[in-house]
């Protein structure tokens, strides 16, 4: 039995480290298509929100409707989640309107503090000291990036309000650390198909609405081209999309900590987009931050790792412990092994 949960650590590992870096490369390509919009006078983050939301529901709500099953959580939780992660989406995407992508990047590092607050109260996680490093060291790995982006001349726009931008991430990061928590718990607990689709179909609502009441005459003002705008509003659609899609697994296998230092990286996938496409020269401290980020999540993922081992090994020898004076008597000890069996339950899912 040991064994085989070492081989399952063993390749479990880097396959949570590799999903989490296809959800930071695809964060990272929604983020460029954002601030490119942006660029382009383009002000309608519900919108983009609203194809992302569209294509979530085109492919998963069919899935449910075939399934014929009733969902296991009440419709109105998912609401709540769904306008939660619509108001995240719009802050963040809003904040491109008046900050540069270095503080947008630096505050929404915030999103990883509100979370481990979040799963400490809410769902009951501790975390050990090394955890806490991992986290400290993903956090100063993206400081460097952003040491190396404020020496970039391209940061200085006068003709922004960086404070009024900053305000709207770290409100945005309060919101995505409600979803991502309350999905970390949706997806351990039920179906990950469900919580896409009906996050998906309420989200769409959601962001229907508000386009509606807050967003027309933006959109109205908007000078579409299907060669850079339709092709940015679809680019942004399909990252979320992968985004969306990727994150249960993530969630499932690890925890919505280890998800948003993941999300760390993003930048440095940003800088690769922006390498590849624009060839820019990048500089010395973004290779030194990746390696920095990298180890930062291999010394949380290890510890967290660890740290469940640790409690399915002391719940296994306290209901061995508590089988030896109940040899003779049978009802008891069929009691016990249902005790233990709970209790190694509740273990795994911890």
């Amino acid at each position: 039995m040991d064994a085989e949960t070492k081989a399952k650590d063993a390749w479990r590992l880097p396959l949570v480290l590799f999903l989490g870096q296809l959800v930071a490369f695809s964060m990272a390509s929604a983020s460029f298509a954002s601030s490119f919009l942006a660029n382009l006078g383009v002000n309608a983050p519900l919108t983009q929100s609203f194809f992302a939301y569209l294509l979530l529901t085109l492919i998963y709500v069919p899935i449910l409707l075939h399934r014929r099953q009733k969902p296991r959580i009440p419709w109105y939780w998912y609401l709540a989640l769904a306008f939660v992660d619509v108001q995240g989406n719009y802050l963040v995407v809003k904040a491109y309107q008046y900050s540069s992508i270095t503080s947008v990047t630096l505050l929404d590092c915030w999103t990883v503090v509100w979370v481990i607050i979040l799963t400490w109260y809410a769902l009951g996680t501790r975390y050990s000291f090394w955890q806490f490093l991992g986290a400290g060291t993903c956090v100063a790995g993206l400081g460097l990036v952003l040491l190396s982006d404020a020496k970039s001349p391209d940061e200085q726009d006068p003709g922004r309000i960086p404070l009024l931008g900053d305000a709207l991430v770290i409100a945005g990061t309060v919101c995505f650390a409600f979803s991502n928590v309350a999905e970390e718990y949706c997806v351990k607990k039920n179906d990950r198909v469900e919580l896409i689709g009906m996050l998906g179909l309420f989200g769409l609502l959601v962001s229907a609405i508000q386009i509606f009441i807050f967003e027309r005459k933006s959109l109205e003002a908007v000078a579409w081209s299907p060669t850079m705008v339709i092709s940015l509003f679809a680019g942004y659609a399909v990252a979320l999309l992968m985004f969306y899609t990727i994150t249960p697994f993530v969630l499932k296998m690890s925890g919505s900590t280890l998800f948003n230092l993941s999300l760390l990286t993003s930048d440095m996938w940003a800088v690769a987009i922006r390498l590849l496409i624009y060839r820019q020269q990048i500089n010395w401290l973004y290779y030194v931050a990746f390696a920095v980020v990298a180890i930062g999540l291999i010394v949380y993922s290890l510890n967290e790792s660890s740290s469940a081992d640790g409690r399915a090994t002391g719940t296994e020898a306290a209901a061995q412990y508590q089988q030896l004076p109940s040899d003779d008597n049978s009802t008891s000890s069929s009691n016990l092994d249902s005790k233990e069996k709970k209790q190694l339950e509740e273990a795994y899912i911890c």
